[in-house]
Order: structure tokens, then C-alpha cells, then sequence
């Protein structure tokens, strides 16, 4: 199979995680009924949007991967529909905690955890406060007969993710956020640039993506939407508004990327001997 359809999803969230459960699964199921095979939530979708301030309370929140009830939801719901969905979690591990995302398959199971690589720390994105750099590394996965990537919110500003998922073997990477207003300046709007960042590595890797955003305002901060699937020209395929909860779904034709990705030669022309200084410190 050379084709497959994925979906991103788009709602707003409150402080009961058992709601924002229930409409996720509400979408997934929507996703799923339109043949969508890898369903991408937004980031953090168990609730609010926490990291917009430093509270130690807020830490008695985060479970390991086993426990937690978010993924322990899309783990069955996965099961049910048969299909893949990356899951964003707040993650205790002993005395640690990670922004992470759980690779359900369609069997329900965790194919493994990937621990956010980039995290932010400015006006109403203090994540430095709750979680650690992550260990993991980058990582792909097997999903729908391809293999994809994820990187989550903040990792998506960085071409280095995406071209080191890319170099690992990524066919089509996703991208789950949670990114809106800033409260430091409210002349400032984003949505272009954080679109315009992604569509840029969809165009200088050749490779679909799929982002997934929340919507709504919490406690005066309002998270943009825009949620939207590119192809590897970099043209959208499907999107959503600023306001818009729902689901887009779209499907891809990877022998024809892979076709363009090798007659665009980016990867033949790589010249690994001279980058040395994109590992060294500033």
C-alpha cells in the first residue's frame, strides 16, 4: 500500500480530563469513520494548557505511561478503531517529569515514548518549570504500512527535527502543539510564522505534515487553531480556522513523495562534512 490517510484534530479544552477525553474520542472516531489511519490529537489534550504559569501543585497531574489516563483511553479507543494514534502526555518518571507522546497502535499497545526534545520557557510558556529536556532522542515509528515522526510544539521550530527524523527514515511527520497568544506583547500573532515553519520543512524535505492545535481561550491566553495537513510541496491540503474544533483529513500518495523527494536530489546533495558547526555550541 503506497497510500494513507491521516487526520488532525482541533477543540478547546477545560479542566475536567474526563470531558477533554470524551471529545477527543468523540473526533477520533469522527477521524476514524472517514478512514483516517493515523489520528493526531494536540498536544497536552488531558487539559488546560498549565504551563502558562508556575504552580508546584500542578505537578501532582503527571503519571507514568502505564497509569495515565489519557493514554490509557486512546490505548482502547486505538484497539476499537483499529488505528494509530500519537498521544500527547504530562509523564512522571520517578522524580522526573516530561512533556512526552505515547505511539499507540492499532493493537492498543505503546510502541514507545517520546520525551519533547526543545522546551520553551518565555511569558506564558514557562515549560522549563515542569519538564525536563527529553532523553529519548528523536524517534520514528512503524504506522499504516510507513513510518513516521513526531515532534512536539516547540520541537517544530527546529529544521534540525525534522531533518533528523527525516535521515532516520520518516515518511510523513506529525506535529501535536499547543501555541496561541502571547501575553508579553498582544501585538504579536505567530499563526503565520509557526505555519510557515512547518510548511518549510515539508518543502526543504520533501515530506507531508500534520499539525494538530488547540483552540479557545484559557484564563486570557487564546490558542490559534490553524490546525492544517501539507503535502511535500508544501501545499495545504487541509486546514482549520482560528476558532474551529473539528477534524481535517487528507490522503497521501507516498510513492509519489518519495518519487519527488529523490528527483529533488535535497538528500544527494547533503554535505555532512561541512555542518559540523550546527553541533557546536554558540
Amino acid at each position: 500500500m503506497t497510500e494513507i490517510t491521516v487526520a488532525a484534530l482541533q477543540l478547546a479544552f477545560t479542566s475536567d480530563i474526563d470531558r477533554n477525553i470524551a471529545n477527543v474520542s468523540r473526533l477520533v472516531r469522527e477521524a476514524a469513520s472517514r478512514c483516517a489511519q493515523v489520528i493526531l490529537p494536540p498536544e497536552l489534550f488531558e487539559g488546560e494548557y498549565f504551563c502558562r504559569v508556575e504552580d508546584e501543585a500542578l505537578f501532582a497531574n503527571a503519571r507514568p505511561v502505564g497509569e495515565h489516563p489519557a493514554v490509557l483511553a486512546m490505548q482502547a479507543l486505538a484497539a476499537e478503531l483499529r488505528v494509530t494514534i500519537p498521544t500527547s502526555f504530562f509523564e512522571a518518571d520517578g522524580p522526573h517529569h516530561y512533556n512526552s507522546l505515547a505511539m499507540i497502535d492499532p493493537d492498543g499497545r505503546v510502541q514507545g515514548v517520546y520525551r519533547k526534545s526543545h522546551i520553551p520557557d518565555g511569558p506564558g510558556y514557562e515549560e522549563k518549570f515542569y519538564f525536563r529536556p527529553g532523553n529519548t532522542g528523536f524517534r520514528i515509528w512503524s504506522a499504516a504500512n510507513t513510518i513516521v515522526g513526531v515532534g512536539v510544539c516547540w520541537d517544530q521550530w527546529y529544521p534540525e527535527t525534522a531533518r533528523a527524523m527525516m535521515l532516520m527514515g520518516a515518511e510523513v511527520l506529525f506535529y501535536p502543539t499547543a501555541i496561541g497568544s502571547e501575553p508579553h506583547d498582544t501585538s504579536l500573532d505567530t499563526a503565520r510564522l509557526w505555519r510557515r515553519a512547518m510548511v518549510g520543512h515539508a518543502v526543504s524535505n520533501v515530506v507531508p505534515i500534520v499539525a494538530a492545535n488547540r483552540v479557545g481561550t484559557e484564563h486570557g491566553q487564546t490558542f490559534y487553531g490553524t490546525s492544517f495537513i501539507c503535502d511535500e510541496r508544501g501545499d495545504v491540503l487541509a486546514e482549520l480556522g482560528r476558532e474551529e474544533e473539528g477534524v481535517i483529513t487528507a490522503r497521501l500518495d507516498l510513492a509519489r513523495v518519495k518519487r519527488h523527494r529523490a528527483a529533488f536530489g535535497f538528500f544527494r546533495d547533503r554535505r555532512p562534512e561541512l555542518y559540523g558547526r550546527l553541533v557546536e555550541d554558540v
